[in-house]
């Protein structure tokens, strides 16, 4: 028997990374009848860093659904910065790059992951609360992703998930400026 370390394994988001997210929403709608997509021009992050070093949140645009109780999550990295999603995707490729989890511990959940020999490839203060990615690429071949819950987030992604509940497949995109 395998003694877990890990007291939360209830992933709640998967995240590609894509050259087009246009496109990439357009085959999910088809594809899979997920919608709407949540449209972000860049993700405000404070705090930043980027494998031990201060830096600033990579340049991306993302877009996020639900698929049922999976949210779904897409990002297309605006430039050909070093970042922890053209190390994992190269630039004009598409690929997984994370699951995610919502933390019960932050701390202790990202310790644990480290602990297990996961490196912290991310930090920062995304909105209202920690999120950090842990490269763990290695064994998965993709990174996992921690979210420290808020009130914030928590009525944010409601939100998305009712909008996919009573979604009629019209407008797949909402936010788009």
């Amino acid at each position: 028997m395998v003694t877990l370390p890990f007291p939360n394994r209830n992933f709640m988001q998967m995240c590609w990374v894509v050259p087009d997210l246009r496109a990439a929403i357009d085959s999910w709608v088809r594809a899979a009848g997920v919608g709407p997509f949540f449209w972000f021009d860049g993700v405000p992050c404070t705090d930043g860093r980027y494998r031990g070093r201060p830096a600033e949140f990579p340049a991306v645009t993302a877009a996020i659904a639900y698929a049922g109780d999976l949210q779904i999550e897409l990002v297309c990295q605006d430039d050909d910065e070093p970042s922890i999603f053209s190390e994992l995707v190269p630039r004009g490729r598409s690929g997984l790059h994370h699951a995610g989890l919502v933390c019960r511990d932050y701390e202790t959940e990202r310790d644990t992951y480290i602990e297990a020999g996961a490196t912290l490839a991310f930090e920062g203060v995304i909105g209202t609360s920690r999120t950090c990615w842990l490269d763990t690429s290695p064994t998965l071949g993709f990174m996992i992703e921690l979210l420290e819950p808020s009130a914030t987030r928590d009525a944010g992604f409601a939100a998305m998930r009712k909008a996919a509940d009573i979604w009629d497949g019209t407008d797949p995109i909402v936010g788009l400026s």
